[in-house]
């Protein structure tokens, strides 16, 4: 077989054709006995896989578990320096402890047999589509946690021919990992709650933590904008993994050899402003999963219009502010001890939480007769309900005050604004008076909108 100089390649090739016909023309020889036709295509496929990664690596924003963005494109490729900030599916994470970690999030593919109205990715949309194989991944990851890149992978799909081929496939890229290369690094694995549960086992041996998507915040949501996806069976798939978990702590309790089960647990995200859904209604239904499946996180993803959107779904998304909100009323329930009721309670009468202040400060305006609170004196669990103080504050103020008696100031060095703090405490030679019951409060403590200037 001769080579064709008319077969593939893009004006950056040019030179290495023509060595490659050169060659060919002094000494008569199939493709692949030339060495530099082997490094061609090595070039046509290593090009492939840096195409599948911008197109899965994008597709797979729009899981809301780790994101980083905002920088300003950078690439060392013609300063000879090092570094970029162009890696395609690098994001970080945070671990309990603060650390950021690395990991490569990208979808195995955004081919779909569903047709959720919702989603980017779906059957009927018009994307570019691509699909990695199960070793791609692997070699992908290897590569760019070699290279210092990552720390670990996280990796969901869309669902191409069925739900157990796609999962077979994910947990290939997991086993493959940890069992052929002894890959220690971080592993989340999205799975499909239709997969067999033998599947689901599998996934929770070789990842660290295994996430469900329960989509929408309500059951009518569910029905009406991905009517292929069924509510029932999204937690029945959860409440397996939750009893697995459980069995895989209780037998390492017993057994130090035993394997780990999805160590790190199982999270969820439900998309924010799709469906008719309000903020009552979603933290009412984020307690409820942590209660019921003992979740680690629950994280919402805002809705994005998407190209070519069906005309059941909003023109407009909800604003940032609103997502930004529901994880604070997340935490106020996971850390601060607030019920789901006291989140709601905060909630205005359309059952929207406020945009202008925080979940804690609007339940605070709602409920003035529980302050001012003593700063010397309160207990803990009432000092996390004062607005503008976090838990590392007050665990300080306790640490303080068992040696002397705390004034306002004091209090103020542990905090953002004592502003937003005054009217709400009493400390040593401070007392708010009638400020607390103050009509216009609000206005005095919420933060002030500033006007950004066009060219600072």
């Amino acid at each position: 077989m001769r080579f064709d100089p008319m077969l593939g390649g893009g004006s950056g090739d040019g030179k290495l054709l023509k060595a490659i016909w050169d060659e060919l023309n002094e000494k008569p020889a199939t493709y692949l006995d030339v060495p530099l036709f082997r490094t061609y295509m090595e070039r046509m496929t290593q090009l492939q896989i840096t195409e599948k990664l911008a197109i899965l690596a994008d597709a797979a924003k729009y899981d809301a578990s780790c994101a980083s963005s905002g920088t300003v494109k950078r690439s060392s490729s013609k300063t000879g320096g090092i570094g970029s900030t162009e890696g395609m599916g690098i994001c970080h994470a945070y671990a309990p402890d603060g650390r950021c970690i690395s990991l490569l999030k990208i979808l195995l593919t955004n081919s779909c047999i569903f047709d959720c109205h919702y989603c980017i990715n779906r059957k009927s949309s018009n994307v570019r589509r691509a699909k990695f194989t199960a070793k791609e991944v692997v070699d992908l990851a290897l590569n760019f946690y070699k290279r210092n890149y990552i720390e670990g992978l996280f990796l969901s799909s869309g669902i191409i021919k069925s739900s157990n081929y796609t999962m077979e496939q994910m947990v290939e890229v997991a086993r493959s990992l940890r069992e052929d290369h002894d890959f220690r690094g971080y592993i989340h694995l999205k799975t499909i709650p239709d997969a067999d549960p033998e599947l689901l086992e599998a996934a929770g041996r070789h990842a660290d933590r295994l996430s469900i998507n329960v989509e929408l915040p309500t059951r009518a949501g569910l029905a009406a904008l991905a009517p292929e996806k069924s509510q029932d069976r999204i937690e029945g798939a959860m409440g397996g993994l939750k009893t697995s978990i459980l069995d895989g702590k209780d037998a390492k309790k017993k057994y130090r050899s035993a394997p780990n089960f999805a160590p790190a647990g199982q999270s969820t995200q439900m998309i924010v402003g799709a469906d008719a859904a309000t903020d009552s209604d979603i933290v009412r239904r984020a307690n409820g999963l942590y209660d019921q499946f003992g979740l680690r996180r629950v994280y919402y993803s805002a809705f994005s219009p998407i190209p070519d959107a069906s005309a059941v779904l909003p023109m407009q998304r909800p604003p940032l502010m609103r997502e930004h909100r529901l994880y604070q009323s997340d935490w106020l329930m996971r850390f601060y001890g607030f019920a789901p009721q006291e989140v709601v309670d905060a909630a205005e009468p359309n059952g929207m939480l406020p945009l202008d202040i925080d979940p804690k400060l609007a339940w605070a305006l709602k409920h003035r007769a529980q302050f001012p609170v003593d700063v010397n004196s309160a207990p803990k669990a009432m000092l996390w309900r004062v607005p503008g103080l976090g838990t590392k504050a007050v665990q300080s103020i306790l640490r303080a005050r068992r040696w002397r008696r705390l004034r306002l100031e004091d209090v103020g060095r542990l905090t953002v604004s004592i502003t937003k703090i005054r009217p709400f405490l009493i400390a040593d030679g401070w007392s708010p008076g009638g400020l607390t019951d103050m009509e216009h409060l609000r206005a005095m403590v919420a933060p002030k909108v500033e006007q950004l200037e066009l060219f600072a």
